[in-house]
Order: structure tokens, then sequence, then C-alpha cells
């Protein structure tokens, strides 16, 4: 029988030598032409290669099978027993195999309550244009002191706005998450969904996070409408954030006393197309800040 859902669980085989995580997004292709990009919302297993074990995970790794809730922006038809590519949202390559089980009951208990007052008459209310500010770069780099910066002008300016820094969240929000690929994708995945709810209210935010991947940044833009969100790549290279290090954190990666740590043992991908890309070798944080003002007419 056919379903009309947006949430699923689904049983897949996974190809791709990058593990799938929670909190990504993918795409599904039906019919070899039907591509709808899907968030994986929960790993509820992987199975042992020989026993067919329901195993605990937070990832799917190369040639691992397992089962994982899905979520789509809008509903689509499907059978159980329906089989489709998994593929990448970028470049189209196909990462895995999947198999839809069944639809999950709160697809079919939770709809979108329509609010009379909308996000532009919160921002006109303001008398300012709501957008999301998002700085990625390597620790050290400069992001928070920028961002820190620039939020002052900007309350000078008489602007409502509020900044979400990585390290705030972490002792609360985010209190709960650790440095491992799954944990930062849920890190950002979290930050974004706030983000995009203080545009709806009307703010100018300032979001910065280190993000080191692509994937994740792309999720985060598309929440937002066009224009709405302002990527902001703060380049430092590895060896000046590392000779800045004002909170010893490279010195402890360097020892191995911190895991994990981007730049260090773990990759940072850099934009590939920010609104804005910042080189701080050769300039101030305030020289970048005309630079973002300027960007963003309100100079």
């Amino acid at each position: 029988m056919t379903a009309l859902a947006d949430q699923f669980q689904i049983s897949i085989d996974w190809r791709a030598e990058r593990a799938l995580v929670s909190g990504r997004g993918y795409c599904l292709l039906l019919d070899d032409a039907h591509v709808i990009p899907f968030k994986v919302t929960a790993i509820k297993y992987r199975k042992h290669d020989a026993t067919g074990e329901h195993l605990s995970a937070k990832k799917i790794n190369h040639n691992e099978s397992g089962v994982i809730n899905i979520s789509m922006a809008e509903p689509i038809p499907v059978n159980a027993g329906d089989v489709f590519d998994i593929v990448d949202a970028e470049s189209g390559a196909t990462l895995g195999v999947g198999v839809f089980e069944f639809v999950l009951h709160r697809a079919t208990n939770i709809r979108w309550q329509h609010l009379t007052v909308d996000k532009k008459a919160r921002a006109e209310l303001k008398q300012q244009r709501a957008c999301c500010i998002w700085f990625t770069g390597l620790s050290g780099s400069g992001k928070s002191t920028i961002a820190n910066l620039l939020e002052k002008r900007l309350y000078d300016k008489k602007l409502h706005t509020y900044l979400l820094d990585g390290d705030n969240l972490r002792h609360g929000l985010n209190r709960d998450l650790g440095f491992t690929e799954a944990d930062r994708v849920e890190n950002i995945r979290r930050v974004a969904e706030v983000a995009r709810l203080m545009v709806d209210a009307g703010l100018i935010v300032l979001a910065s996070f280190i993000s080191p991947y692509e994937a994740e940044r792309l999720m985060a833009r598309k929440l937002f409408a066009q224009g709405e969100f302002v990527e902001v790549f703060v380049d430092t290279p590895l060896n000046e954030c590392e000779k800045r290090d004002v909170k010893g954190l490279y010195a402890k990666a360097r020892r191995g006393e911190l895991k994990n740590f981007t730049g260090i043992d773990s990759g940072y991908e850099p934009p590939t197309n920010p609104e804005l890309h910042l080189e701080t070798v050769n300039q101030s944080a305030e020289a970048c800040v005309e630079q973002i003002m300027a960007l963003l007419d309100l100079n």
C-alpha cells in the first residue's frame, strides 16, 4: 500500500568510504531521475557482518549495513520494500542502497501550524533585514574576535542581534556532545536550527563555529531563504593559528592529549564559494569587520 509521508525507517547497505552519520544530509534517487534531499535523524543500529546481530552505532561505515530513520522536507509516496540509491547531495555520486521499511508514526501526527505574525513582520518591527552571518575557520583563526567586534558595530547602529559562539553553546545546548565526526555534525545541526529560529524572529544572527565539514555548512544554508545566509570564511593558515594558540589546544593536540582536533588529527574542508573570504594574516580584525559591514551594505 502506497503511503504519503516525510519520515521513514529504512535499511541501508553503505558503500561510500566516508561513513554515514546521523544529522548529515543526503539524497534519494528514485526511478533514476527523481532526486529528493533527506536528513538522517537517527541510526537505529548496524548489523554484524557475520551474524546479522543488531549493534549500537553512531555511524555506518564502508561496506556495513544498518537501519536508520530519515526525514524529508516534504511528503513523498512510497511503498514498503521500495529500493532506491543514496547519492551525494553535491556530486550525485552513489553512496549506498536503501530500502523503505515503514512510515514513522510521527510523520502522520504532526502538521505545520500557521502563524499570523511572520518573519517579515518581525524584521520590519525592528527596522532591519534578518539574516545569519556564519563564520567558519580553524580554531584560533579569529572568528570569535571578528564576530564580537561586528556585533558591537551592529549594536551601535541600534540593530537587533545575537551571537552564537561554539564554546558558549557547549556549556549548555551542546554540552552532551564530544568532537567525533558524528557529534560535530549534530553540533552544527542544532546550531543551524537555533539560528534559523532566531532569523525567523527577525534578528541578525552571528554564528561562530569551526564547522569543518562542507556538508554541514550546506545543510545550514538550506535552512534559510535566498540571501539570508552569509558564509564568512575566516582564512588563517594552520601555522599562524598554532602561533596564537590562546587556549593551548594545539599544544595539547600535538602532544596527543586532545583527540579529534581540527587541523591536527581531524580535517577541515575550506568553503568553496563563501560570500566573503577574509585572509587575516595581513589585516586586522577591525578591517575584516569593515568588509563584512560593506557586504551587508551597513556602512
